[in-house]
């Protein structure tokens, strides 16, 4: 996704991600569904972020390590 960004536009990922908050709230939508929706808003928005850290001078390396680095230190 950080590829898909910088080809693009950070515009198209935002938009992306309003889309997939309001299908949340829609009826009907079964617990596996939820869990993909879900799964794909964090990737997105990692993706963001880590754009963010490389536009603000840090190395791809540097910004997708400390993101994953952040994921796994959230996770334990």
């Amino acid at each position: 996704m950080v590829e898909f960004i910088e080809a693009n536009d950070e515009d198209f990922v935002n938009e992306t991600i309003e889309t997939l908050e309001y299908l949340i709230d829609a009826p009907g939508l079964k617990d596996e569904e939820l869990d993909v929706i879900g799964e794909l808003l964090s990737n997105f928005s990692g993706a963001i972020e880590v754009h963010k850290e490389i536009a603000a001078g840090a190395s791809k390396r540097d910004a997708l390590n400390g993101f994953m680095k952040r994921v796994t230190g959230s996770i334990d």
